[in-house]
Protein backbone atom coordinates (compact mmCIF):
# COMPACT_ATOMS: atom_id res chain seq x y z
CA UNK A 1 0.00 0.00 0.00
CA UNK A 2 1.54 2.77 -0.99
CA UNK A 3 2.60 5.39 1.38
CA UNK A 4 -0.20 7.67 3.27
CA UNK A 5 -2.82 5.44 2.45
CA UNK A 6 -4.67 3.73 5.11
CA UNK A 7 -7.00 0.76 4.91
CA UNK A 8 -9.83 3.26 5.29
CA UNK A 9 -9.19 5.39 2.85
CA UNK A 10 -8.67 2.51 0.52
CA UNK A 11 -12.50 1.14 1.32
CA UNK A 12 -13.91 4.74 0.70
CA UNK A 13 -12.03 4.39 -2.73
CA UNK A 14 -13.48 1.22 -3.51
CA UNK A 15 -16.84 2.50 -2.46
CA UNK A 16 -16.46 5.00 -4.86
CA UNK A 17 -15.29 3.45 -7.67
CA UNK A 18 -18.77 1.95 -7.69
CA UNK A 19 -18.83 -1.04 -5.42
CA UNK A 20 -22.17 -0.35 -3.61
CA UNK A 21 -23.32 0.61 -6.75
CA UNK A 22 -23.22 -3.56 -7.39
CA UNK A 23 -24.72 -4.68 -4.99
CA UNK A 24 -27.23 -7.68 -5.47
CA UNK A 25 -30.82 -7.21 -6.90
CA UNK A 26 -33.67 -9.57 -5.54
CA UNK A 27 -33.69 -10.70 -9.46
CA UNK A 28 -29.93 -11.74 -9.30
CA UNK A 29 -29.34 -13.03 -5.89
CA UNK A 30 -26.47 -14.85 -7.09
CA UNK A 31 -24.62 -12.01 -9.14
CA UNK A 32 -21.09 -12.12 -8.54
CA UNK A 33 -20.54 -9.12 -6.27
CA UNK A 34 -17.39 -7.80 -4.02
CA UNK A 35 -18.43 -7.65 -0.57
CA UNK A 36 -15.43 -5.44 0.86
CA UNK A 37 -11.49 -4.78 -0.01
CA UNK A 38 -8.96 -6.83 1.53
CA UNK A 39 -6.00 -4.64 1.09
CA UNK A 40 -3.08 -4.65 -1.36
CA UNK A 41 0.59 -5.89 -1.59
CA UNK A 42 3.81 -5.18 -3.47
CA UNK A 43 6.77 -6.54 -4.72
CA UNK A 44 10.01 -4.19 -4.46
CA UNK A 45 10.66 -3.04 -8.53
CA UNK A 46 13.52 -4.73 -10.10
CA UNK A 47 14.10 -6.64 -7.05
CA UNK A 48 16.67 -9.76 -7.76
CA UNK A 49 15.77 -13.53 -7.00
CA UNK A 50 18.12 -16.21 -7.55
CA UNK A 51 19.72 -14.09 -10.27
CA UNK A 52 16.79 -13.44 -12.00
CA UNK A 53 15.19 -9.77 -12.36
CA UNK A 54 11.50 -9.94 -10.47
CA UNK A 55 8.69 -7.97 -12.65
CA UNK A 56 6.36 -7.80 -15.50
CA UNK A 57 3.93 -10.51 -13.65
CA UNK A 58 1.04 -10.74 -16.41
CA UNK A 59 -0.85 -14.06 -14.95
CA UNK A 60 -1.28 -15.20 -11.49
CA UNK A 61 -2.88 -18.75 -10.02
CA UNK A 62 -2.67 -20.67 -7.16
CA UNK A 63 -3.16 -24.96 -6.10
CA UNK A 64 -5.72 -24.84 -4.01
CA UNK A 65 -4.59 -28.26 -2.49
CA UNK A 66 -0.93 -26.94 -1.52
CA UNK A 67 -1.40 -22.90 -1.30
CA UNK A 68 1.31 -22.34 -3.92
CA UNK A 69 1.01 -19.51 -5.80
CA UNK A 70 1.97 -19.20 -9.22
CA UNK A 71 3.22 -16.01 -11.15
CA UNK A 72 4.61 -15.98 -14.47
CA UNK A 73 6.59 -13.04 -16.45
CA UNK A 74 6.52 -11.48 -19.42
CA UNK A 75 9.74 -10.88 -20.30
CA UNK A 76 11.46 -12.02 -22.97
CA UNK A 77 14.76 -11.90 -22.02
CA UNK A 78 14.88 -8.12 -21.68
CA UNK A 79 16.75 -9.46 -18.57
CA UNK A 80 16.05 -13.53 -18.34
CA UNK A 81 14.12 -15.79 -20.37
CA UNK A 82 10.79 -16.77 -20.27
CA UNK A 83 9.70 -17.84 -16.94
CA UNK A 84 7.74 -18.20 -13.94
CA UNK A 85 8.39 -18.23 -10.09
CA UNK A 86 6.25 -20.08 -6.95
CA UNK A 87 5.88 -17.98 -4.33
CA UNK A 88 3.36 -18.28 -1.11
CA UNK A 89 0.78 -15.63 0.07
CA UNK A 90 -0.80 -16.43 3.37
CA UNK A 91 -4.74 -14.94 3.32
CA UNK A 92 -6.07 -15.17 6.82
CA UNK A 93 -9.74 -17.50 6.56
CA UNK A 94 -11.01 -16.04 9.38
CA UNK A 95 -10.69 -11.85 8.77
CA UNK A 96 -9.25 -11.77 5.62
CA UNK A 97 -5.89 -9.95 6.23
CA UNK A 98 -3.34 -10.18 2.91
CA UNK A 99 0.13 -11.41 4.36
CA UNK A 100 2.90 -10.62 2.27
CA UNK A 101 4.23 -12.37 -1.11
CA UNK A 102 7.21 -14.41 -0.55
CA UNK A 103 8.70 -15.71 -4.14
CA UNK A 104 10.06 -19.55 -3.66
CA UNK A 105 10.84 -20.57 -6.57
CA UNK A 106 11.86 -19.67 -10.18
CA UNK A 107 11.50 -22.03 -13.12
CA UNK A 108 12.65 -21.08 -17.18
CA UNK A 109 9.95 -22.32 -19.54
CA UNK A 110 11.55 -25.38 -21.79
CA UNK A 111 11.50 -25.66 -25.70
CA UNK A 112 9.70 -29.35 -26.38
CA UNK A 113 13.22 -30.66 -26.91
CA UNK A 114 14.83 -28.69 -23.90
CA UNK A 115 16.02 -25.34 -23.29
CA UNK A 116 14.80 -21.84 -23.16
CA UNK A 117 13.07 -20.23 -25.83
CA UNK A 118 14.43 -17.35 -27.55
CA UNK A 119 14.28 -13.70 -26.72
CA UNK A 120 12.03 -10.74 -28.44
CA UNK A 121 12.75 -10.83 -32.01
CA UNK A 122 13.72 -13.79 -32.64
CA UNK A 123 11.54 -16.53 -34.47
CA UNK A 124 9.92 -19.00 -31.82
CA UNK A 125 10.14 -16.25 -29.31
CA UNK A 126 7.48 -16.62 -26.55
CA UNK A 127 5.14 -13.66 -24.62
CA UNK A 128 3.69 -15.40 -21.51
CA UNK A 129 0.74 -13.42 -20.84
CA UNK A 130 -1.06 -15.88 -18.60
CA UNK A 131 -0.98 -18.84 -16.48
CA UNK A 132 -3.54 -21.49 -14.53
CA UNK A 133 -2.54 -24.21 -12.79
CA UNK A 134 -4.93 -27.40 -13.34
CA UNK A 135 -5.99 -29.38 -10.45
CA UNK A 136 -6.95 -32.24 -12.69
CA UNK A 137 -3.61 -33.12 -13.94
CA UNK A 138 -1.36 -31.27 -11.34
CA UNK A 139 0.79 -29.33 -14.47
CA UNK A 140 0.24 -25.56 -15.79
CA UNK A 141 -1.47 -24.20 -18.40
CA UNK A 142 -0.11 -20.67 -19.89
CA UNK A 143 -0.76 -18.53 -22.52
CA UNK A 144 1.61 -17.39 -25.67
CA UNK A 145 0.80 -14.36 -27.13
CA UNK A 146 3.49 -14.91 -30.01
CA UNK A 147 4.58 -12.08 -32.07
CA UNK A 148 4.09 -10.54 -35.62
CA UNK A 149 5.97 -8.00 -37.68
CA UNK A 150 2.92 -4.97 -38.49
CA UNK A 151 3.55 -1.45 -39.70
CA UNK A 152 5.41 -0.32 -36.90
CA UNK A 153 7.09 -4.08 -35.94
CA UNK A 154 9.61 -5.29 -38.20
CA UNK A 155 10.03 -8.79 -36.36
CA UNK A 156 9.87 -12.53 -37.44
CA UNK A 157 6.29 -13.94 -36.78
CA UNK A 158 6.38 -16.61 -33.97
CA UNK A 159 2.95 -18.37 -33.07
CA UNK A 160 0.86 -18.18 -30.04
CA UNK A 161 0.30 -20.56 -28.23
CA UNK A 162 -1.32 -22.43 -25.44
CA UNK A 163 1.20 -24.77 -23.53
CA UNK A 164 0.63 -27.20 -21.06
CA UNK A 165 4.35 -27.63 -18.85
CA UNK A 166 5.01 -29.61 -15.35
CA UNK A 167 5.55 -27.68 -12.71
CA UNK A 168 9.05 -27.30 -13.22
CA UNK A 169 8.84 -25.95 -16.49
CA UNK A 170 9.61 -28.78 -18.71
CA UNK A 171 7.23 -29.03 -22.18
CA UNK A 172 4.12 -31.41 -21.56
CA UNK A 173 2.25 -30.21 -24.71
CA UNK A 174 -0.23 -28.08 -26.86
CA UNK A 175 -3.03 -27.15 -27.68
CA UNK A 176 -4.44 -27.28 -31.20
CA UNK A 177 -5.11 -23.67 -32.44
CA UNK A 178 -8.15 -22.95 -34.68
CA UNK A 179 -6.87 -21.19 -37.96
CA UNK A 180 -8.88 -18.04 -37.02
CA UNK A 181 -6.78 -17.66 -34.22
CA UNK A 182 -3.36 -18.17 -35.54
CA UNK A 183 -1.22 -15.57 -35.99
CA UNK A 184 0.11 -14.32 -39.58
CA UNK A 185 2.37 -11.76 -41.55
CA UNK A 186 -0.59 -10.46 -43.00
CA UNK A 187 -3.59 -8.75 -41.86
CA UNK A 188 -5.59 -11.03 -41.07
CA UNK A 189 -6.38 -13.23 -37.98
CA UNK A 190 -5.08 -11.30 -34.33
CA UNK A 191 -3.46 -8.11 -34.33
CA UNK A 192 0.36 -7.92 -32.76
CA UNK A 193 0.24 -7.46 -28.97
CA UNK A 194 -3.70 -8.76 -29.09
CA UNK A 195 -3.76 -12.63 -29.31
CA UNK A 196 -3.93 -14.88 -26.13
CA UNK A 197 -3.80 -12.40 -22.93
CA UNK A 198 -6.22 -14.67 -20.60
CA UNK A 199 -6.44 -18.66 -20.42
CA UNK A 200 -9.21 -20.13 -17.99
CA UNK A 201 -9.47 -23.76 -17.03
CA UNK A 202 -12.46 -25.59 -15.41
CA UNK A 203 -12.76 -29.42 -14.48
CA UNK A 204 -13.82 -30.22 -18.30
CA UNK A 205 -12.56 -27.36 -20.56
CA UNK A 206 -10.03 -25.18 -21.43
CA UNK A 207 -10.56 -21.75 -22.49
CA UNK A 208 -8.56 -18.46 -23.59
CA UNK A 209 -9.87 -15.13 -24.61
CA UNK A 210 -7.91 -12.80 -27.58
CA UNK A 211 -6.71 -9.69 -25.99
CA UNK A 212 -8.33 -7.69 -29.19
CA UNK A 213 -10.50 -7.72 -32.46
CA UNK A 214 -8.85 -9.93 -35.34
CA UNK A 215 -8.33 -7.59 -38.32
CA UNK A 216 -11.43 -9.48 -40.21
CA UNK A 217 -13.52 -8.61 -36.54
CA UNK A 218 -13.00 -5.08 -36.70
CA UNK A 219 -10.80 -1.87 -35.32
CA UNK A 220 -9.71 -1.95 -31.94
CA UNK A 221 -11.54 -0.25 -29.22
CA UNK A 222 -11.94 4.16 -29.75
CA UNK A 223 -13.65 6.41 -27.70
CA UNK A 224 -16.62 6.37 -30.44
CA UNK A 225 -16.98 2.07 -30.53
CA UNK A 226 -16.39 -0.66 -28.98
CA UNK A 227 -14.58 -4.06 -30.09
CA UNK A 228 -15.28 -7.95 -30.87
CA UNK A 229 -12.65 -9.96 -28.93
CA UNK A 230 -13.14 -14.66 -29.07
CA UNK A 231 -13.12 -16.48 -26.65
CA UNK A 232 -11.90 -20.47 -27.90
CA UNK A 233 -13.24 -23.29 -25.86
CA UNK A 234 -11.56 -26.48 -25.87
CA UNK A 235 -12.47 -30.12 -24.24
CA UNK A 236 -10.22 -31.93 -22.19
CA UNK A 237 -9.73 -33.95 -25.61
CA UNK A 238 -8.05 -30.96 -26.71
CA UNK A 239 -11.16 -30.66 -29.39
CA UNK A 240 -12.60 -27.14 -30.08
CA UNK A 241 -15.83 -27.28 -28.27
CA UNK A 242 -16.92 -23.53 -29.87
CA UNK A 243 -15.93 -20.11 -29.75
CA UNK A 244 -17.73 -17.24 -28.65
CA UNK A 245 -17.48 -13.05 -28.82
CA UNK A 246 -17.12 -11.18 -26.30
CA UNK A 247 -18.12 -7.02 -26.52
CA UNK A 248 -15.39 -5.09 -25.51
CA UNK A 249 -16.39 -1.26 -24.10
CA UNK A 250 -15.64 1.65 -26.45
CA UNK A 251 -12.35 3.92 -24.71
CA UNK A 252 -13.56 5.32 -21.24
CA UNK A 253 -11.76 8.61 -22.39
CA UNK A 254 -10.17 10.51 -24.88
CA UNK A 255 -6.33 9.97 -25.44
CA UNK A 256 -4.38 13.58 -24.68
CA UNK A 257 -3.50 14.77 -27.24
CA UNK A 258 -6.55 13.86 -28.98
CA UNK A 259 -4.15 12.00 -31.85
CA UNK A 260 -2.39 10.19 -28.56
CA UNK A 261 -1.63 6.21 -27.99
CA UNK A 262 -4.58 4.06 -26.37
CA UNK A 263 -4.41 0.40 -26.02
CA UNK A 264 -7.19 -1.51 -24.62
CA UNK A 265 -9.00 -5.06 -24.03
CA UNK A 266 -9.36 -8.36 -22.21
CA UNK A 267 -6.17 -8.72 -19.80
CA UNK A 268 -7.26 -11.60 -17.94
CA UNK A 269 -10.15 -14.19 -17.70
CA UNK A 270 -11.24 -16.41 -14.62
CA UNK A 271 -13.89 -19.04 -14.29
CA UNK A 272 -16.79 -19.20 -12.20
CA UNK A 273 -18.06 -22.45 -13.38
CA UNK A 274 -18.57 -24.23 -16.41
CA UNK A 275 -20.34 -21.47 -18.45
CA UNK A 276 -19.49 -18.42 -16.20
CA UNK A 277 -16.45 -16.20 -15.75
CA UNK A 278 -14.48 -13.21 -14.63
CA UNK A 279 -12.70 -10.53 -17.05
CA UNK A 280 -10.68 -7.96 -16.64
CA UNK A 281 -11.02 -5.37 -19.52
CA UNK A 282 -8.02 -3.27 -18.97
CA UNK A 283 -7.08 0.36 -20.93
CA UNK A 284 -3.86 2.72 -21.66
CA UNK A 285 -4.89 5.93 -23.10
CA UNK A 286 -1.99 8.28 -23.14
CA UNK A 287 -2.10 11.65 -20.70
CA UNK A 288 -4.74 9.57 -19.04
CA UNK A 289 -3.19 6.14 -17.84
CA UNK A 290 -4.65 2.99 -17.18
CA UNK A 291 -8.68 2.27 -16.53
CA UNK A 292 -10.19 -1.15 -15.42
CA UNK A 293 -13.02 -2.48 -15.15
CA UNK A 294 -14.36 -6.08 -13.46
CA UNK A 295 -16.83 -7.63 -15.31
CA UNK A 296 -18.57 -11.01 -15.22
CA UNK A 297 -19.72 -12.60 -18.48
CA UNK A 298 -21.67 -15.63 -19.53
CA UNK A 299 -21.33 -17.69 -22.35
CA UNK A 300 -25.08 -19.66 -22.53
CA UNK A 301 -27.13 -18.57 -25.25
CA UNK A 302 -23.78 -16.43 -27.36
CA UNK A 303 -23.55 -18.11 -30.71
CA UNK A 304 -20.95 -20.58 -31.70
CA UNK A 305 -18.72 -17.92 -34.14
CA UNK A 306 -15.99 -20.33 -34.82
CA UNK A 307 -16.76 -20.71 -38.33
CA UNK A 308 -17.72 -16.78 -39.22
CA UNK A 309 -14.81 -15.61 -40.83
CA UNK A 310 -15.92 -12.05 -39.55
CA UNK A 311 -17.74 -10.36 -36.33
CA UNK A 312 -18.42 -7.34 -38.22
CA UNK A 313 -20.66 -8.18 -41.48
CA UNK A 314 -24.64 -8.16 -41.13
CA UNK A 315 -25.25 -11.44 -40.30
CA UNK A 316 -26.61 -11.44 -36.64
CA UNK A 317 -25.34 -12.97 -34.14
CA UNK A 318 -25.42 -13.15 -30.18
CA UNK A 319 -22.12 -12.39 -28.14
CA UNK A 320 -21.84 -13.30 -24.67
CA UNK A 321 -23.61 -11.42 -21.97
CA UNK A 322 -21.67 -9.35 -19.50
CA UNK A 323 -22.33 -7.27 -16.30
CA UNK A 324 -20.37 -5.16 -14.42
CA UNK A 325 -19.18 -6.24 -10.92
CA UNK A 326 -16.63 -3.29 -10.33
CA UNK A 327 -14.87 -0.21 -12.05
CA UNK A 328 -11.15 -0.92 -9.90
CA UNK A 329 -9.79 1.90 -11.44
CA UNK A 330 -9.66 4.11 -8.41
CA UNK A 331 -9.29 1.15 -5.66
CA UNK A 332 -5.17 2.00 -5.04
CA UNK A 333 -3.67 5.35 -6.59
CA UNK A 334 -2.47 5.56 -9.32
CA UNK A 335 -4.01 3.13 -10.97
CA UNK A 336 -1.41 0.42 -12.14
CA UNK A 337 -1.63 -2.42 -15.42
CA UNK A 338 -3.92 -5.08 -13.53
CA UNK A 339 -3.54 -8.26 -15.65
CA UNK A 340 -3.56 -11.37 -13.66
CA UNK A 341 -6.85 -12.75 -11.56
CA UNK A 342 -7.09 -15.50 -9.52
CA UNK A 343 -8.79 -17.55 -6.58
CA UNK A 344 -7.55 -17.07 -3.23
CA UNK A 345 -9.13 -19.48 -0.29
CA UNK A 346 -12.61 -19.49 0.97
CA UNK A 347 -13.28 -17.12 4.19
CA UNK A 348 -15.11 -18.20 7.49
CA UNK A 349 -17.57 -16.06 5.98
CA UNK A 350 -18.45 -18.15 2.73
CA UNK A 351 -16.78 -15.42 0.86
CA UNK A 352 -14.13 -16.76 -1.42
CA UNK A 353 -11.13 -14.05 -2.28
CA UNK A 354 -10.04 -12.68 -5.45
CA UNK A 355 -6.62 -11.76 -6.13
CA UNK A 356 -5.91 -9.15 -8.89
CA UNK A 357 -2.03 -8.39 -9.60
CA UNK A 358 -0.40 -5.80 -12.00
CA UNK A 359 2.03 -5.65 -14.51
CA UNK A 360 4.61 -3.24 -13.91
CA UNK A 361 6.53 -3.64 -17.67
CA UNK A 362 9.36 -3.28 -15.83
CA UNK A 363 9.11 0.58 -15.82
CA UNK A 364 10.34 2.46 -12.53
CA UNK A 365 7.00 4.34 -12.95
CA UNK A 366 4.46 1.46 -12.10
CA UNK A 367 4.48 -1.07 -9.80
CA UNK A 368 3.97 -4.86 -8.89
CA UNK A 369 1.14 -4.97 -6.91
CA UNK A 370 -1.44 -7.27 -5.98
CA UNK A 371 -4.61 -6.47 -4.77
CA UNK A 372 -7.09 -8.76 -2.62
CA UNK A 373 -10.83 -9.01 -2.25
CA UNK A 374 -13.99 -10.65 -1.05
CA UNK A 375 -16.72 -11.92 -3.11
CA UNK A 376 -20.02 -13.66 -3.01
CA UNK A 377 -22.02 -15.34 -5.96
CA UNK A 378 -19.09 -15.85 -7.82
CA UNK A 379 -16.82 -18.21 -5.93
CA UNK A 380 -15.52 -21.33 -7.75
CA UNK A 381 -17.80 -24.32 -9.02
Amino acid sequence: MRRGTTAAAVAVAVSAAGLAAVAPRAEAAQAPRITRFLGERRLPHLAKFRNTTVGGFSGVDRDPRTGTWYLVSDDRWRYEPARFYTATFPIDRRTGRLGAVTLTGVHTFAKPEGGPYPGYGKPRSVDPESIRFDPVTRRLVWGNEGDRPDATHDVPLAPASVQFADVHGRYAGALTLPANARLTAAEQGPRRNAGFEGVAVTRHTISAMLEGPRYEDGAPPSPEHGASARLTVWDRSGRVRGQYAYPIDRLPARPVPADGQSDSGVSEILPIDGHRYLALERSWIEGVGYRTKLYAFDVRGASNVLARTSLRDRAPYRPVSKRLVADLTNVSRPAQNLESLAWGPRLATGECTLIAGSDDNFDKGEVTQFLGFALRGACPA
